[in-house]
């Protein structure tokens, strides 16, 4: 007789050391995490990628997972890695574009072209992260390296001391740099 076990049994055995429940779960949740993420990916190798990070996700986050029902969890999961995935490919698919016209356009030097492709890309990226902070720290970020705008410009529009502006942009760099590493 086959014993069954919920998804709770199977996380406890998981995180006490038992392997195999860790297999069950993937075994019980592979369908419904390709069937998600499919509907995000045309190629069937891009799925089963996209379905490999979110099982390692998923390794990674259950000794901190949060009470709740699993399957929802790995579905939400899912979807957001879907999600980064088609923002990914917009990107790359922009920076291509980009490269095209850069290419097509006359009287440019190399050296240039790939000048103006480093920057750009770089944009793109800060822009990329920038939206993941909080609205205090990404004003700052934006106001400077994007308008521009000096600190003790910064300090006047924000209402704050330009100590302040200094703190936002140092802490705002450092959760960039953070998130930049645990993504790509």
């Amino acid at each position: 007789m086959v014993e069954v076990c919920s998804d709770n049994e199977l996380i406890d055995r998981h995180l006490g050391g038992d392997d195999e429940a860790f297999a069950t779960i993937i075994t019980r949740y592979q369908a419904y995490i390709f069937a998600i993420v499919l509907r995000f990916v045309s190629e069937r190798q891009d799925a089963e990628d996209l379905a490999q990070e979110v099982f390692l996700q998923l390794y990674r986050s259950l000794p901190n997972k949060q009470e709740g029902e699993l399957k929802s969890w790995i579905g939400k999961t899912a979807v957001n890695k879907a999600l980064d995935w088609k923002r990914s490919q917009k990107r790359r698919q922009a920076l291509a574009e980009c490269l095209e016209q850069i290419c097509l356009a006359e009287n440019r030097s190399d050296s240039k072209i790939e000048q103006v492709i480093l920057q750009r890309e770089q944009e793109m990226l800060l822009h990329q992260l920038c939206r993941g902070l909080s609205p205090p720290y990404r004003r700052v970020v934006v106001k400077y390296h994007f308008e521009g705008k000096s600190y003790q410009t910064i300090a006047r529009e924000e209402g704050i001391s330009v100590k302040t502006v200094e703190s936002r942009l140092y802490r705002a760099r450092k959760m960039m740099k953070e998130k930049w590493e645990e993504g790509d």
